[in-house]
C-alpha cells in the first residue's frame, strides 16, 4: 500500500515563538481526522522571506503570516484576493494543484465573523484606539457592519493622514482625534482597540456606565484592563482569542477544503493554551 504523504502548512514571521496558530490548527486537523498533516512554526524576517518561500516543495498547502511580512510577502504571489489588496496585507497564502501561490487575508472576515458570533451584525458609529496594520483592517470590516463614521484616536497627524487615506480607499468616513481624548471613544457603540498590551490601561477608568462593544484584539495576558472595566460594566466585549480564532478557521478552510471547520475546538485549544502560559 502506497505511503500517503504528509500535507505541510506553518506560520511565518518574526519574532513567532507566541504564536498560537499551531496549537488552533492542529486542534482543527484533529477534529477533522487530518492525520497526514503537519503544521509547524518559523522565525522568518523579511530579508528571508523570498528564499523560504521559493524552498517550498509540493507537499506545502499553505501558509500563515504574521508582523512583518503580511505586505513583503505580496510580491512572491501568483494572485491576492480583492480582500487582501483593499489593506495591502495577506496573511494567508494557499499553494493550489498547479503550483500557484494565492494570497488572501482572513483577518477582516474574522474580525466580522467574530463580531456577529456576539450578535453585531450592524453599527451606526465606531471608534477605533491606533492606526497600525491591525487598524486598516478594523476599518475594512467597519466597511461592511458600520454606516455612519468612525473616529480613530491617534498619536500623530501623520497617522491620521494614514487613515483617512484608508478610509477614501474603503469607503469609510474617518474623523481623526488626538490620542489625548481617547477616553471620549468608549462612549462609541463599538470601540476597537487595536494596540500593544499596556497602551490602554490609561482609559480602563473611564469605561462609561452603559457601555457597547468593546473589541480589544489582544489575547494575552486577557483580560486587558480596559476590558476587564467594560466587562464590570455590562458591556459586551470581543476578544483577541475570538479574531484569532475565527481568522485561523478561515485558513483551515482554505488550505485543507474542508468545510467548516470546527470553530469549538479551535478555541477550546487556544483557551487552554492561554491558560498554560
Amino acid at each position: 500500500m502506497p505511503s500517503v504523504e504528509t500535507r505541510r502548512a506553518a506560520v511565518l514571521g518574526s519574532p513567532i515563538a507566541h504564536s498560537l496558530s499551531p496549537v488552533l490548527h492542529r486542534a482543527a486537523y484533529a477534529e477533522l481526522g487530518l492525520d497526514d498533516w503537519s503544521y509547524d512554526r518559523f522565525e522568518v524576517d523579511e530579508a528571508a522571506l523570498p528564499h523560504f518561500v521559493e524552498g517550498l516543495g509540493r507537499s506545502w498547502a499553505g501558509l500563515s503570516l504574521t508582523m512583518p511580512l503580511k505586505r513583503a510577502v505580496i510580491p512572491l504571489l501568483d494572485e491576492i484576493s480583492p480582500t487582501a489588496a483593499s489593506v495591502e496585507a495577506v496573511n494567508t497564502v494557499v499553494f493550489t494543484g498547479d503550483g500557484r501561490r494565492v494570497g488572501d487575508n482572513t483577518d477582516i472576515p474574522g474580525m466580522i465573523a467574530a463580531l456577529r458570533e456576539r450578535g453585531v451584525e450592524k453599527v451606526e458609529s465606531a471608534a477605533v484606539l491606533g492606526a497600525g496594520a491591525t487598524a486598516s483592517s478594523a476599518l475594512a470590516a467597519l466597511a461592511v457592519i458600520c454606516a455612519g463614521p468612525v473616529t480613530a484616536y491617534v498619536r500623530s497627524r501623520e497617522r491620521g493622514d494614514e487613515m483617512r487615506g484608508w478610509g477614501r480607499r474603503l469607503g469609510v468616513d474617518v474623523r481623526v482625534a488626538d490620542w489625548a481624548e481617547g477616553a471620549r471613544a468608549l462612549e462609541a457603540p463599538l470601540v476597537i482597540a487595536t494596540t500593544p498590551a499596556g497602551t490602554t490601561d490609561s482609559v480602563a477608568a473611564d469605561v462609561p456606565r452603559d457601555p457597547g462593544i468593546l473589541f480589544d484584539v489582544l489575547y494575552d495576558p486577557w483580560p486587558t484592563p480596559l476590558a476587564a472595566a467594560w466587562s464590570a460594566r455590562g458591556g459586551t466585549v470581543v476578544g483577541g482569542l475570538d479574531l484569532l480564532v475565527h481568522q485561523a478557521l478561515l485558513q483551515v478552510e482554505q488550505m485543507t477544503g474542508r468545510s467548516p471547520a470546527p470553530l469549538a475546538a479551535m478555541r477550546r485549544a487556544g483557551e487552554a493554551a492561554i491558560a498554560s502560559r
